[in-house]
């Protein structure tokens, strides 16, 4: 459904109502697309603290020129900050900037791990993120502003390349680490899941078809999964993609071995997005409301999961990404089900990802979208619709293509050191902040 309001603002008129209003004055988000697949715009390079990081090689390959007039994005390196006194060169830096840079710009900040023996650098690196957070409230115009914590510039490349990127429209706000973990450097950018294999659960509508669609614009072989009475929808999606369906009830007790059967060349990227709602408040809901919620949402991973990763169908270097909400971060009057469900993905995710990195070479991460633009968005009542759109630092709702991109950032060869993240695609949004 088209947001009306988004448009308004886009007027004359609606922005000199909604300025002398004080209302939320959205702006259009540029996007990735074959046209302008780069922000508009330079780059500006600054550092607070005492940096050894070797960041100019990967920025140059970010395809943006270095330039300080109306940046379409600025990257602080504040990987060398250790103390209070060093937070002031985090002001000294970006506080005559952040007003040039460009509309839908981004700022990333780059800090370092925390140091446990080390209590003033952890001081002095935790409250970038208070900073960032902060920031990000502020920015206004479509900006962003995330903050990645890193060692290694080039094996952190893939996701300061999604950061600095319009595939990173929706994502803000976001604290993200990277650590340990292979980093496959593909051959083509453009193409990196070339000769790889992805599967996407509720893959026939929705957010599923444009996470398959995105895996498949970046070059892997796509498994369309979808219940059986979605196979026409399933069929239409893989036969468009080039890829192959693959209908069954993800909640059956050998979801996992069918899977495996219908994969016996093996999985690179597992994505888990069906998902249901059942919405009720506690005091009115029956048990079959929870449990199916509770089945298809999180023990219908669970086991999958184990089954594949049990079964060697999962090859190393492979991901696995799984779909969280902000709902199971913030909770949600009339969702103690699907919030627990959503809840129970970061659970896994947090615990299984060391465990399947050090045994398998998998990744496991989740992403937790917010208010996103689709049918079921689109059934909501008009004010609690148009709460959910601005409740948020950008005051719009996000796209299934917001999700996607992210979840194809988590999936890349490159993306080896990201891993046990649950990245919010929100739009930084008011709940659970």
């Amino acid at each position: 459904m088209a947001d009306r309001y988004l448009s308004f603002t886009g007027t004359t008129p609606g922005r000199f109502l909604t300025r002398r209003l004080g209302l939320p004055q959205p702006a259009e988000l540029v996007r990735w697309s074959q046209a302008r697949p780069l922000l508009s715009g330079p780059l500006l390079h600054l550092t607070a603290g005492a940096s050894t990081l070797e960041l100019g090689p990967v920025l140059a390959r970010t395809g943006l020129t270095a330039g300080d007039r109306e940046p379409a994005a600025v990257v602080l390196d504040a990987t060398g900050v250790r103390d209070v006194d060093a937070l002031a060169e985090v002001h000294a830096a970006l506080h005559p900037v952040v007003r040039s840079v460009a509309p839908s710009g981004r700022v990333l900040v780059l800090g370092a791990p925390l140091d446990p023996a080390d209590h003033h650098q952890s001081a002095a690196q935790q409250a970038l993120e208070g900073f960032t957070r902060s920031l990000g409230k502020e920015a206004g115009r479509g900006r962003t502003v995330n903050l990645v914590r890193l060692t290694d510039a080039t094996a952190a490349e893939s996701t300061l390349r999604f950061l600095l990127s319009p595939k990173s429209a929706y994502v803000s706000g976001q604290v993200i680490e990277t650590g340990g973990g292979e980093v496959t450097a593909p051959a083509d950018w453009d193409r990196p899941l070339a000769g790889r294999t992805a599967l996407v659960t509720g893959a026939a509508r929705g957010i599923g078809e444009a996470v398959a669609g995105t895996l498949a614009r970046d070059g892997a072989r796509v498994v369309v999964l979808d219940v059986t009475a979605a196979e026409a929808d399933a069929r239409r999606v893989a036969e468009r993609l080039g890829g192959t369906a693959l209908t069954l009830d993800v909640t059956a007790a050998d979801a996992g071995e069918r899977i495996a059967a219908a994969l016996p060349d093996g999985l690179d990227v597992l994505v888990h997005n069906a998902g249901v709602t059942r919405d009720r408040r506690l005091v009115n809901m029956p048990a079959e409301r929870w449990s199916s919620v509770l089945d298809v949402n999180l023990a219908s991973v669970l086991r999958t999961t184990d089954a594949l990763l049990a079964k060697g169908t999962l090859r190393p270097g492979g991901r696995i990404v799984a779909t969280a909400s902000i709902a199971g971060l913030a909770g949600n009057a009339g969702q103690t089900n699907y919030g627990a469900s959503k809840a129970g993905v970061v659970g896994l995710v947090r615990s299984l990802a060391p465990r399947a990195l050090a045994g398998h070479g998998v990744t496991v991460n989740a992403v937790a979208p917010g208010f996103i633009e689709t049918r079921m968005t689109a059934a909501i009542p008009l004010f609690v619709r148009e709460a959910g759109r601005r409740m948020n630092s950008l005051a719009q709702g996000g796209r299934p293509i917001d999700v996607a991109e992210t979840i194809a950032w988590l999936a890349h060869p490159a993306s080896g050191t990201v891993n046990g993240q649950v990245v919010r695609v929100c739009g930084q949004s008011l709940l659970g902040a």
